[in-house]
């Protein structure tokens, strides 16, 4: 359950009242982060950039080129005169188209490798970022990130920087060719540029505001529509509906006014464009009608200066509008990085051992999810290696927290936990819990991410070993059976079962199981707790225990209560110690009874 600074339950707020969404990246850093990553194509990019200046410099001829014309025309000589330009014209457009296509296909290899390589990252990140500080920011502001802001990331690398390049490039050259006519051309179109600069500064300092603060709300409507989607259940338990309903219309409203700015934006922007078209345009007529007049230049030169400046509409325009996809990609890129840059927390050193012969060893361990909120106070626990230690105790006792620390999945707020390495390659910890997912992909490929290398014998053995192999068979094609979303379906205990084949495959020395037969009703978590005991055979387990039968079978159990442990010892011990352990084991049974008596 996520909290909000107010106090509500499963509410996100807005953009303004959430204090813990993950951080976004400093332009500064952002540029950094973008130049880190091109550093490994530099290579390719100078290659792009190279033809592509090329291509830019041999379509330079063709105003030049079209101005002749004009003076063979205005000269009144023989039509032959005529068939060089035309020639070289159609020389310069089949360069210039292959050229174009050449330079722009290298950009555009480097920006999906690019894009390719941040994607990675922030998956790699997001992969280890500490449960408790996912809780904290929701799951809406990941979600938003690595699906929005990867997407509008990936439309920018796609369309708006190889045309960007382009229109740079044509930019430049066209004003450099310009000048070369005549430099009073080239001041004559500058005129247009006050107005550009007034317009680009006018939208970006405008839009970047703006479209960081969209992607901000989206990420907080994401996480309202989330939250109330996966609690419905108890939204209606509650008549809660109006509440949420309003919470999620807030959150929308909130995004589309925020949308509706930026498209009121990108209309002044286009509106202030017009008008530098027309004043520089204006400007290289009137600049060419006196020195036409004058006799400083021929028609043919003024009318190349004047479709050069009228070939600059689309490349001064493309890159100023690109400013619009620019801005919005640079948010996005900023949040990207703003997770790739998360410092990890400290990563406990395998290999470190407080007793002789401990495979785990918890020391002082605290945690709290906020000011107010600790949920572990100074646990001290040791697993002896090959030991199976199950943890018991009420609703919120602070069992899965504990289970997920000695996991590494999350780190402590306070003491420390030391795992003893395991001698080969592989992880020395894997946890499983109740919350399985079957990945889509054939049978044999979800199993092969615990073990990339492992064969169809393995799997099986894997299968076998947890007594799943009879149904993983009996699928329509076997190992080769798609699963997963569109796949074939695996009810709560097959897919509980495909994650301990996975562990088996994994092979830790130290397996954590968090409640793990608790989504398989009676009879399947019967059949899934022969398939764990199977699975954690000779391995160091502790066992946050859903069901009283799997303490029982344990070799040592423990309470907690309140975040704190109160009882250690076998189930004998404790069930005749008349303690917390004996009452949970009375109330159990008793239920027990209850149902076998009215089934």
């Amino acid at each position: 359950m996520t909290t909000t600074p107010s106090g509500t339950p499963g509410a996100p707020g807005t953009a303004d009242d959430r204090a813990d969404l993950l951080p976004i990246a400093t332009g500064a850093r952002t540029r950094a982060a973008l130049r880190t990553l091109i550093r490994p194509d530099r290579g390719r990019a100078l290659l792009g950039l190279g033809v592509l200046v090329g291509a830019t410099a041999v379509g330079l001829l063709v105003q030049p080129l079209l101005g002749r014309i004009v003076d063979i025309v205005a000269d009144g000589r023989p039509a032959d005169a005529l068939t060089l330009p035309v020639v070289l014209l159609l020389a310069v457009a089949v360069v210039q188209g292959a050229t174009t296509t050449y330079g722009l296909t290298q950009v555009a290899r480097l920006g999906e490798t690019v894009l390719a390589r941040l994607r990675e990252q922030f998956v790699e990140r997001a992969l280890h970022l500490p449960a408790d500080r996912l809780e904290r920011a929701g799951s809406g502001d990941l979600t938003a990130r690595v699906t929005g802001d990867v997407a509008r990331v990936a439309e920018a690398v796609r369309s708006a920087l190889p045309e960007m390049a382009r229109s740079v490039l044509a930019i430049v050259l066209t004003l450099g060719a310009m000048a070369l006519l005549d430099v009073r051309f080239l001041l004559a179109a500058l005129l247009a540029v006050p107005v550009q600069a007034l317009t680009a500064r006018w939208y970006v300092r405008r839009a970047t505001t703006v479209y960081a603060d969209q992607r901000v709300a989206n990420g907080a409507q994401q996480q309202q529509l989330l939250e109330t989607i996966g609690g419905a259940v108890t939204v209606r338990g509650h008549r809660l509906e109006e509440q949420h309903t309003e919470k999620s219309a807030r959150a929308s409203r909130r995004a589309v006014e925020l949308t509706m700015r930026s498209v009121h934006l990108v209309l002044g922007f286009y509106a202030r464009l017009h008008i530098a078209e027309y004043v520089g345009l204006a400007a290289v007529l009137v600049t060419g009608f006196f020195l036409v007049r004058d006799g400083s230049v021929s028609i043919g030169t003024a009318t190349a200066a004047a479709l050069y400046f009228h070939s600059l509409f689309g490349p001064v325009n493309a890159a100023l509008v690109l400013l619009d996809e620019a801005q919005s990609a640079a948010a996005g890129l900023a949040r990207l990085v703003g997770v790739t840059d998360l410092e990890e927390d400290a990563v406990r050193v395998p290999g470190q051992r407080s007793e002789p012969g401990a495979a785990v060893t918890a020391d002082a361990v605290s945690h709290a999810y906020g000011p107010g909120r600790t949920v572990l106070h100074e646990v001290s626990l040791t697993l002896r290696a090959g030991e199976h230690v199950a943890l018991v105790g009420t609703s919120g006792a602070g069992k899965s927290t504990l289970a997920r620390i000695v996991a590494g999945v999350q780190q402590p707020t306070g003491g420390s936990v030391s795992v003893a390495a395991k001698e080969e390659t592989g992880p020395s910890v894997v946890l499983v819990t109740q919350e399985v997912h079957v990945f889509t992909g054939t049978l044999a490929e979800d199993l092969r991410l615990a073990r990339p290398d492992a064969t169809d014998g393995d799997l099986r053995t894997a299968l076998a070993t947890v007594h799943a192999l009879e149904w993983a068979e009996a699928l329509p094609e076997g190992l080769a059976t798609v699963v997963g979303e569109g796949g074939h379906r695996l009810d709560p205990a097959r897919a509980q079962q495909l994650a301990l084949a996975r562990l088996v495959l994994a092979d830790p020395p130290v397996a954590v199981l968090d409640e793990a037969t608790a989504e398989a009703g009676s009879a399947g978590a019967r059949t899934l707790e022969r398939s764990a005991g199977a699975a954690l055979a000779g391995r160091t387990a502790l066992i946050v225990a859903h069901r009283l039968t799997q303490a029982v079978a344990a070799d040592r159990i423990v309470v907690l209560e309140a975040g704190r442990v109160v009882e250690s010892g076998t189930h004998d011990e404790l069930r005749t110690a008349e303690g917390p352990y004996a009452a949970l084991w009375r109330a159990w049974s008793g239920s027990r009874a209850t149902l076998t008596a009215n089934p």
